[in-house]
């Protein structure tokens, strides 16, 4: 039996979270020069991809975007790689992805970015569902839903952006 998706986000909705998400970002960060997003494949990259665009319009910090790979279907801590390392000290940064459910791939996301000289981490997502077995905390939400633990949020961010919960 395929399951009834409800849509929980439109496509212009998603468009004003990001922008909300972006100022929130400029007004914690506004005296940085320059800002590093790290999204996690393949929905964070895009995410922070469209909060690129929305910061740079709305400020002079120059941002440049990381793509983080992790397998998220991993039953131990996986591996992790990224596109490219910023070359330069006392940075920040902050890690982006679309949902966060338990909190796994956010927290594998951040360790290998605790062994740089970062001066400040921050987290981004989308649609927080609170259901957390790992310490984290969200610094930009874009939407809170509670959900049941058998529920799944799926995020669509291809030509029409839209999110479904089934």
């Amino acid at each position: 039996m395929q399951q009834e998706k409800k849509r929980i986000l439109e496509h212009s909705q998603i468009l004003q979270i990001i922008r909300r998400m972006a100022y929130e970002i400029y007004e914690q960060n506004h005296n940085t020069q320059e800002l590093f997003l790290a999204g996690i494949d393949s929905n964070g990259e895009k995410i922070s991809v469209l909060l690129k665009e929305e910061i740079e319009k709305i400020s002079d910090i120059r941002v440049s975007l990381i793509r983080i790979d992790i397998d998220k279907s991993a039953k131990s801590q996986p591996q992790v790689s990224f596109s490219a390392q910023p070359e330069v000290t006392d940075f920040t940064l902050i890690v982006v992805d679309d949902v966060l459910n338990s909190g796994g791939t956010m927290i594998y996301a951040l360790d290998p970015f605790l062994k740089m000289n970062v001066s400040k981490i921050q987290t981004a997502v989308l649609v927080n569902r609170s259901h957390k077995r790992f310490p984290i905390a969200v610094d930009y939400k874009g939407f809170e839903l509670g959900t049941t633990i058998q529920e799944h949020i799926d995020v669509q961010l291809n030509d029409e952006y839209s999110a479904f919960l089934y």
